[in-house]
């Protein structure tokens, strides 16, 4: 019998819905005013990289890999959010939850991409200062901005092809019992469930980038910071090991709000079943506070950006001050 069931399920035409309806927050009253609060995140995540974006663009003595890197991590922090927050935006403050089949997986496809991004950024950049503090010497031999933009362009052009494809194999699932997304975006593992045939390939292809994306980068990063300390353990004063250990607090920082929040949910999810209002809610601030923060971080502890940024108020200020006499 079940044999005559997988063939018959296996026979069935594939059932695409025109439409999924994102679901959102469900009965919490004043939920707008949390929209509202992620929307403010989105614009000063926005401003934020931008600013960082332009600095680095236009300031000559920060083309270096350290602020290629960066800058291609602003670049994924701007993408993302325009990814999630302007569309979250218009379905819920227009009265219509209903997302196009098309756009859903458009949608889904850019919002994975560039959390894969953000992720194996962190992890240059902690291959980067390895390298600086481990072995000095061999950094400009080792890392250059040519071997930089190759690395990127090379992590842009492979997360593309593996998100790409996991978009695309959810073209050959069938939705024949609901189209009501527990999320509040086209988010790939609720949008999954909906599947009444097998899914066995896109589960697999979950997986897979879970691991290359989340398990491995933590991995790499934890075995940096292990080689760093045990390098900085080798130094004989500690003025110079605090020395080298601040060109490593921003990227820890960034390290911390990004993963942080993924394992929290993951282990909390893992004690107890999440509600989708509780999901809604810890996955929206794991996407858009570490892309707001970001920007913010690197202004405060670098300390090229922070110098760079007085000379330019210095300049702006001194002109005033002449007007004004």
């Amino acid at each position: 019998m079940s044999t005559l069931n997988a063939s018959f399920v296996q026979n069935m035409p594939i059932v695409r819905p025109e439409y999924f309806f994102i679901i959102g927050l469900s009965g919490i009253p004043y939920s707008s005013y949390y929209y509202i609060f992620l929307f403010i995140t989105y614009f000063i995540a926005v401003i934020g990289n931008s600013i960082v974006l332009l600095i680095i663009a236009l300031e000559r003595s920060l083309h270096s890999p350290k602020y290629i890197g960066v800058f291609n991590l602003a670049l994924a922090d701007i993408g993302e959010t325009n990814a999630v927050i302007p569309n979250m935006m218009k379905t819920f403050f227009s009265d219509s939850q209903f997302i196009s089949y098309n756009a859903c997986l458009a949608n889904m496809f850019f919002v994975n991409f560039f959390i894969t991004v953000q992720s194996v950024t962190l992890v240059v950049l902690a291959f980067d200062r390895f390298i600086a503090i481990c072995l000095p010497l061999r950094y400009h031999a080792l890392l250059n901005n040519t071997v930089m933009s190759l690395v990127f362009l090379v992590v842009w052009a492979f997360n593309t092809s593996l998100v790409a494809l996991a978009a695309s194999l959810m073209t050959r699932l069938s939705f024949c019992k609901t189209n009501v997304v527990q999320s509040y975006y086209c988010d790939y593992g609720p949008v999954l469930r909906l599947a009444c045939n097998d899914n066995s390939i896109n589960i697999f292809i979950t997986n897979l980038i879970a691991a290359l994306f989340l398990v491995a980068p933590l991995c790499i990063i934890v075995l940096s910071y292990m080689g760093i300390f045990f390098a900085l353990s080798k130094i004989t004063t500690w003025e110079a090991r605090l020395k080298a250990l601040k060109t490593c607090v921003s990227h820890l920082i960034l390290v911390g709000i990004f993963f942080l929040p993924v394992i929290c949910i993951f282990i909390a999810s893992s004690i107890t079943s999440l509600t989708p209002n509780a999901r809604v809610i810890s996955t929206s601030l794991s996407f858009t506070l570490p892309p707001m923060l970001n920007p913010i971080i690197y202004v405060l502890n670098t300390a090229e950006i922070r110098v760079l940024i007085r000379k330019v108020l210095k300049k702006r200020i001194v002109p005033i001050r002449n007007i004004s006499k």
